[in-house]
């Protein structure tokens, strides 16, 4: 994998004279520390608790390839391991026979630790050699150990983040979509009768399915780091599904809410709907009562039509209802937000109809109420019997109190009896002013 690995070839290559008594000494004495520290990265290789669950799980896709080639890693590790303890054991007894080794001990020494005198079975899987066997020194030996493990490793360690990182979460995610399933139950969200419902059956076969997947495929899941980096392990579990079906159970969830306060306001809305509607089939009611009563009083006026009850809207009214006695909540929102508006400006129509038909009578009130403010007018100022403003007064209150009343005649009626008020009034007022002056004159 490109990386140093945990074993150390000490013994060099075999180019040159043979080796001195102390460089053998000093040779043995690391490839000894360095077998000691082979067997133990073995060993935790072998304890390793990635490796146990890789062992008993049914693989499947990349993880089953790669677990293939693995375990055949290690397996020949050991038996490579067994070649170098072999390999090791020789080299001392040669060692041990004599204090100081001859020149053919030390020739003999040279050639177990630096030549290629290490016969190994073929490991054609793994290195394509077609040969049944091959001849390798320590130190190549060692190059190979080191290759195969870090690839064992790299294996081992990353099926075990995964598998320690993602299940669990799924697991979480599971309880959190069971905990959700059962509210949206409550409030009537169900598969085939709201979206959402149908939402949180996917995601359900999504996360059942995720996790069947990262249990037998873990190495699918991961994501190298984009460095390039090639220590074992290195990245980081791929979440990107797990993700997607957090962000699609969190917006289900959102949506029961909105479903949660729609079923806990829709009785107040619903109520506040019927009375605004009622509101506006009664001011209709009026409407159509006041038009027929300006058609009997007032003559020579255009009155508007005033339209019947919007048998709509209850019809829409009665469906809300229904929808809220099936809990079809999903149903009942957008139209409780379109019948909220409709409602509102129904009313506002019913009262802009009866403004316009009443609009007539109210004229008629208001030319009514000025007569009869230039009569009290006229009256206080001593004029009430003037002959020509009792007659243009009697005139106006005719047309203004007879039916059908013609409004048109009866305004022009008011304002000559407004005329004849105002220019028998003007000498009146005038009168007492013009003395004053006279008189601070005369002074």
């Amino acid at each position: 994998m490109g990386v140093p690995g945990p074993f150390t070839s000490a013994a060099g290559t075999p180019d040159g004279p043979a080796m001195g008594r102390e460089e053998v000494d000093r040779v043995l004495t690391k490839l000894a520390a360095e077998h000691e520290a082979i067997e133990s990265s073995l060993l935790a290789l072998q304890d390793h608790a990635g490796r146990r669950l890789l062992e008993g799980a049914e693989l499947t896709g990349v993880t089953k390839e790669r677990w293939a080639t693995t375990e055949q890693a290690v397996s020949l590790l050991w038996s490579y391991f067994d070649a170098y303890t072999d390999a090791l054991g020789r080299a001392r007894e040669v060692r041990a026979r004599h204090r100081w080794p001859t020149a053919g001990e030390l020739a003999e020494l040279t050639e177990l630790l630096r030549g290629p005198g290490i016969t190994l079975p073929s490991s054609a899987t793994l290195t394509g050699s077609p040969l049944l066997s091959e001849q390798l020194s320590l130190d190549r030996l060692v190059d190979r150990m080191n290759r195969w493990y870090a690839e064992a490793l790299d294996v081992i360690v990353t099926a075990d983040a995964v598998w320690s990182a993602l299940p669990a979460r799924i697991d979480m995610l599971s309880a959190e979509l069971h905990r959700t399933r059962s509210l949206a139950h409550s409030v009537g969200v169900r598969p085939g009768e709201h979206p959402s419902g149908d939402d949180l059956e996917r995601i359900t076969a999504e996360l059942t399915a995720l996790r069947a997947d990262v249990v037998s495929d873990p190495l699918a899941f991961w994501k190298q780091k984009k460095s390039g980096s090639s220590a074992p392990g290195g990245g980081s579990p791929d979440t990107e599904r797990y993700d997607r079906a957090a962000r699609a159970l969190e917006d289900v969830r959102r949506e029961i809410e909105a479903v949660l306060d729609v079923r806990q306001d829709a009785e107040r809305r619903l109520m506040r709907l019927r009375d605004v509607l009622s509101r506006a089939d009664r001011t209709l009611a009026e409407a159509r009562q006041a038009r027929g009563e300006v058609l009997a009083k007032i003559a020579a006026s255009e009155v508007p039509a005033v339209s019947g009850p919007p048998t709509a809207l209850h019809e829409q009214l009665v469906a809300a209802a229904d929808y809220r006695r099936r809990s079809q909540w999903h149903r009942l929102s957008p139209l409780l937000e379109s019948l909220e508006q409709r409602v509102d400006d129904e009313l506002l129509r019913a009262r802009e109809s009866l403004t316009a038909v009443t609009a007539p009578l109210a004229v008629r009130a208001e030319l009514r109420g000025r007569l009869d403010a230039y009569k009290a007018k006229v009256a206080r100022h001593g004029m009430a019997e003037d002959p020509l403003l009792v007659e243009r007064y009697d005139a106006a209150r005719r047309m203004l109190w007879s039916a059908p009343c013609d409004l048109r005649a009866a305004e022009q009626a008011v304002l000559r009896y407004q005329q004849a008020a105002a220019e028998a009034l003007v000498p009146r007022q005038a009168g007492p002013t013009d003395h004053g002056t006279q008189g601070a004159r005369h002074e």
